[in-house]
């Protein structure tokens, strides 16, 4: 499915728009990446397109629908998936108890569904049994996407699932993220490794101050004069 997201406006407090006027397109089995300096509203036009945040303005469409404000149990049900930068694991439940929590809205798919999470992240077959607040930072990124991908979603969204990763599982997860991409899904990710982002995704938008400043494929992107001098500086040129 196509998510597309039209002059978006958003924020936490009234007349306060984090998100001001941001246009995103992606669709299946393409990764888009969402880069931009700290405060631009990144998070925030996740946590928008999910039913976290109120929307004000623009809209959002799911395959031609529109999805605008609906709240995240009824997204989930549409397809669409949402792993959050923190606390996004059960700490004290088991990794296959996290599974399980997934599936809430179709508890008798377990079976059938942790299958086809364990043919994409066998290693998960490993730790399963294990308490979720036992396993490492990357682990839980694993289990966290896992989980979301349980209801079989058409959209992920992925809000800087690389934070506090070493570089060694940092490259593990995007690894991740590159195979549920090619399984078809459509994948939204912001992330804070801007240039590892644009180095993986299809295509990338820039973000400042709320809205869309750049965007472009990532090879066209990580290349552009403007982008590297404002956004991602001399890591750029490495």
């Amino acid at each position: 499915m196509t998510l597309e997201v039209t002059d978006l406006v958003a924020g936490y407090l009234p007349g306060v728009n984090i998100v001001d006027g941001c246009s995103v397109t992606a669709g299946p089995g393409e990764l888009v990446g969402i880069i931009g300096p700290n405060g631009a509203g990144k998070s925030t036009l996740l946590k928008a397109i999910f039913g976290l945040v109120r929307i004000r303005g623009g809209s959002v469409r799911l395959a031609g629908e529109d999805i605008t404000g609906h709240k995240a149990n009824e997204l989930v049900g549409r397809g669409v998936g949402f792993v959050p930068q923190n606390d996004n694991v059960f700490a004290t439940m088991t990794v296959e108890e996290n599974l399980q929590m997934g599936l809430y809205l179709k508890p008798k798919q377990f079976t059938e569904r942790i299958s086809a999470i364990l043919d994409l992240f066998p290693e998960i077959g490993t730790f399963r049994r294990r308490k979720a607040g036992s396993l490492s930072g990357g682990e839980r990124q694993l289990v966290a996407m896992a989980r979301a991908l349980m209801t079989g979603p058409s959209v992920l969204l992925l809000d800087e699932p690389s934070a506090g990763l070493s570089p060694v599982r940092q490259d593990e997860t995007f690894l991740r993220i590159h195979q549920i991409k090619r399984s078809g899904v459509c994948v939204l990710m912001v992330e804070q490794n801007a240039r590892r982002c644009l180095q993986i995704c299809d295509r990338a938008y820039v973000l400042d101050q709320g809205r869309d400043a750049y965007t472009g494929t990532g090879e066209e992107l990580i290349h552009d004069p403007n982008v590297i001098r404002l956004y991602l500086g001399s890591i750029a040129e490495s």
